[in-house]
């Protein structure tokens, strides 16, 4: 498992598509009690999102983690201004399926993904 998430966080998220999910959480500071908030919304779920194949990426400030992706790439690409919290659910075909300014509680995040064609595709 340790491997698997070390070969991920070397890819970036277009290299993620159609392989897995990106919750994408970036706030100014890891400071930031949303991002606090948001961190002990995830700690609580680790298999929920093993099961989803969901890749958290974390964009604090100009550090990145989960992502072989720049802070200014992100950024740009996922239009989240450095100054403020934000948090994008990116599904495997690429595109924003959530987008949030507050943290996502993991009933919300669960149904989201739940509800995904490909997700329910792959539950057939």
């Amino acid at each position: 498992m340790i491997v698997l998430a070390a070969m991920i966080a070397s890819m970036t998220v277009a290299e993620m598509r159609h392989q897995r999910r990106v919750l994408i959480v970036a706030a100014p500071s890891a400071a930031d009690p949303r991002k606090m908030a948001q961190d002990a919304a995830l700690a609580g779920m680790p298999k929920a999102l093993a099961d989803r194949d969901v890749t958290v990426v974390e964009l604090t400030g100009d550090t990145v983690k989960g992502a072989a992706d720049t802070a200014a790439v992100l950024r740009e690409r996922w239009r989240l201004p450095r100054a403020a919290f934000g948090v994008v659910l990116v599904g495997k075909d690429g595109h924003a399926a959530l987008r949030r300014s507050e943290p996502i509680d993991a009933a919300t995040l669960v149904a989201t993904i739940d509800a995904m064609p490909m997700r329910r595709a792959g539950q057939r």
